[in-house]
């Protein structure tokens, strides 16, 4: 079973591939009247709808046990999961420890405990791209995965690869989420990432 959190655009790309890949799935959102609910009865009754959000995600996490996690809400959804799950809040003195690691050409925004990065900082990407190592936007090659330059930037941090399922479509493996999940201490910088933009977030008790 897998889980695509946001019933919006990039929620029904999701959705669409779980249905042509012939897998279960439950959408989650805080709105009944999403795109996504909508569309799914087009569908001949494949997938359910759950109303809810991080809360709702963390039970089916730890009881359903999903393989695939689907990001698709406008939110850095592990770092949800870690503040929610252990009540923290975010640590912004962490912040130009992690900006110090990082190109400034890489660098999207800072603020409440975040840094925003992308290879592609100051334009619209593709909407299908296949994020190849030369950016077909910027036409500059990328010097490594956006995911093992974080891990460079934060090598105390949890970072979360995002897997490329196909153009324009990533997920997380939900035991990533799981382990993350159970590694938290007093403090935590936790980051996801794929091969083009990511977001790191720190946090703390």
């Amino acid at each position: 079973m897998d889980v695509v959190f946001g019933g919006g655009k990039f929620g029904l790309k999701a959705v669409k591939w779980l249905i042509d890949n012939k897998r279960d799935f439950v959408v989650i959102d805080s709105n009944e009247d999403c795109l996504v609910r909508r569309k799914l009865k087009e569908f001949d009754g494949k997938g359910e709808f759950l109303k809810g959000g991080v809360k709702e995600l963390t039970e089916i996490l730890l009881e359903k046990k999903p393989e695939l996690v689907f990001p698709t809400a406008p939110i850095h959804l592990a770092a949800a999961l870690v503040k929610e799950f252990h009540k923290m809040e975010e640590w912004d003195e962490k912040v130009n420890c992690i900006l110090s690691g990082l190109p400034s050409k890489v660098i999207v925004s800072v603020g409440r405990g975040s840094v925003v990065v992308s290879y592609n900082r100051d334009a619209t990407c593709l909407e299908d791209c296949s994020a190849p190592d030369i950016c077909p936007v910027t036409k500059i090659k990328k010097p490594a995965p956006m995911y093992e330059l974080v891990r460079f930037a934060v090598p105390d941090g949890f970072v979360i690869k995002s897997e490329y399922l196909e153009p324009g479509l990533g997920a997380i493996k939900g035991d990533l989420l799981r382990e993350l999940l159970e590694s938290v201490g007093d403090r935590i910088v936790v980051a996801t990432a794929c091969r083009c933009h990511g977001v790191v977030t720190s946090l703390k008790r």
